[in-house]
């Protein structure tokens, strides 16, 4: 049987629409689960809505709807953009309506209260509703919350509150030990360090009257609903209905490889600490990864709806299509620090990388193979010289590095390494120049114009192969061009069966160029 593997990216809020922020994570996921489904493994993909947030019902309040039909019109978007994105989803989780997760969350508290975990008190501290957060007077600068720019309201009220301290020396065992690995090494020493300054208990439960009685209750407490941390942060194993020893749960959790969470560094606190201390509290495994990613900035600062200055991606798509906002993510933008966006950096990107590099040279295959072999792939009738060999080794080359950078979530790295390949199929078209092969009287043209031909192909098929996690449709229609369905090209190990005798097609440009950002 396969091994099996479980990639998660964080569930947004759904107060209002996805900024690119929501797309970049969705791309990352989505890029790193495909990697573990090319190389064999069985994934579980997750994504979701937050809808149990405050935030969700002060923005229903705002516009005189109930926060129900707020987080049920908004929600819509976020699976669209997901489609519009070309996520490859197992499942699509809400927390105010998926039963299952509704029935975990509570049974995990439950552990958490008769492992001893749970405990009331009247509590006083600054509440940040944009970050779902209580913080000290040190955690602020000039009073406000650094991630919002908000002044946090003062709260005075009981609580339920959960031992975290208690965890705090098994946290740093499991991080230490690689148990629980987390990327990059510089967020790993980040957390480590807020651990070893000393893990204060945290509320996960707030009063009916302030949470306008939305939200999942507290057992046996009709006064209190539960903190958006311990509801948002359960729905991970919730999706896989844990608390029935579903087989879902043992495939893709208890028995995976690997369990990685892509998060955005603004939530690492909640995910590399709060998480685990949760779930060593109610007996259930670790996830194995957390891989952390910076924010996409515009002029250095953060995209935020808090902040009013947002992409929205659903726009960006209309205007550049999918593979562009999709390719400009993977390809540009760091897989852990901030980094910037314009749409000129988008459209430069675009162009120079697909519509002028990779989709002319599957252009000029194709119409080679077209024109001086009437679409069909010949054998190579000579032995392979040492253009071929070089060109065969470096597709392993790359092959083996973009895989290796996948291991490691590093997602641009993979891309160069891909890249790599590409200009050295052009190279070799261009030393073998069968243009002027077509047209030589040597004896040996034909045979090896047969050659150079048969290699151009199969590289082609290679490269789509090698590109499926970051363009999948597109890396479909490289394929098909070549005269095969992706799912049926061999690895490099065999990369040349099934290759002679293949149909190539012409088709539209696979990459149209952008000729102006308007």
């Amino acid at each position: 049987m396969a091994s099996s593997v479980f990639v998660s990216t964080t569930i947004p809020y759904v107060n209002g629409r996805p900024h690119l922020g929501h797309a970049f994570e969705f791309c990352q996921a989505d890029a790193i689960a495909r990697h573990y489904r090319a190389v064999g493994a069985d994934v579980f993909l997750l994504s979701g809505s937050d809808e149990n947030s405050l935030k969700n019902v002060i923005a229903a309040e705002k516009e005189g709807i109930s926060a129900q039909q707020l987080v049920d019109r908004n929600v819509v978007v976020f699976k669209d953009l997901a489609d519009l994105l070309q996520m490859d989803l197992s499942r699509f989780i809400r927390t105010s309506v998926d039963q299952d997760h509704i029935r975990g969350s509570i049974d995990i508290w439950n552990r958490l209260v008769d492992n001893e975990d749970v405990y009331l008190k009247e509590y006083e501290g600054l509440y940040c509703i944009g970050c779902e957060q209580f913080f000290s007077e040190d955690e602020l600068k000039d009073g406000l919350c650094m991630e919002h720019l908000a002044e946090p309201e003062l709260i005075s009220e009981s609580n339920y509150f959960f031992r975290l301290s208690r965890y705090e020396q098994p946290l740093i065992e499991a991080i230490e030990s690689g148990r629980l690995r987390i990327t990059p090494a510089g967020k790993r020493s980040e957390v480590l360090a807020f651990l070893r300054s000393g893990l204060e208990d945290i509320s996960i439960s707030r009063s009916m009257e302030r949470a306008r009685g939305w939200g999942i209750r507290v057992p046996n407490d009709p006064t209190q609903v539960m903190y958006v941390w311990i509801d948002a942060l359960t729905n991970y194993v919730n999706a896989l209905s844990w608390f029935v020893d579903d087989p879902l749960f043992k495939r893709y959790w208890t028995d995976a490889e690997r369990r990685i969470h892509v998060v955005g560094k603004g939530v690492i606190r909640f995910h590399a600490v709060y998480w685990p201390a949760m779930l060593m509290a109610a007996g259930l495994p670790l996830p194995s990864d957390i891989d952390v990613h910076g924010y996409i900035t515009s002029a250095g600062v953060r995209l935020s709806k808090s902040l009013g200055n947002v992409v929205d991606p659903v726009d960006l798509i209309d205007r550049f299509g999918s593979d562009a906002v999709r390719y400009f993510m993977l390809a540009d933008l760091s897989p852990f620090a901030d980094g910037d966006y314009t749409d000129e950096r988008l459209v430069a990107r675009y162009n120079t990388d697909l519509a002028n590099g990779l989709g002319n040279l599957v252009n000029r295959t194709v119409k080679m193979i077209l024109s001086y072999r009437s679409g069909v792939v010949p054998e190579a009738t000579e032995a392979a010289g040492v253009p071929e060999r070089a060109l065969i080794r470096q597709l392993e080359e790359s092959d083996q590095a973009a895989n290796k950078a996948m291991e490691g979530f590093d997602h641009r790295a993979a891309l160069a390494a891909v890249w790599n390949s590409e200009r050295t199929l052009n190279a070799y078209i261009n030393e073998r120049s069968p243009w002027h092969l077509a047209k030589s009287d040597e004896t040996d043209a034909p045979a090896i114009l047969d050659t150079a031909l048969f290699h151009m192909a199969g590289s082609v098929r290679q490269l789509a192969r090698m590109l499926k996690p970051f363009l999948p449709q597109s890396a479909e229609e490289i394929s098909r061009r070549t005269g095969i369905e992706l799912d049926a090209v061999p690895a490099l190990q065999s990369w040349s069966s099934n290759l002679a005798g293949s149909l190539v097609k012409d088709g539209p440009v696979i990459f149209p160029r952008i000729d102006h950002t308007e």
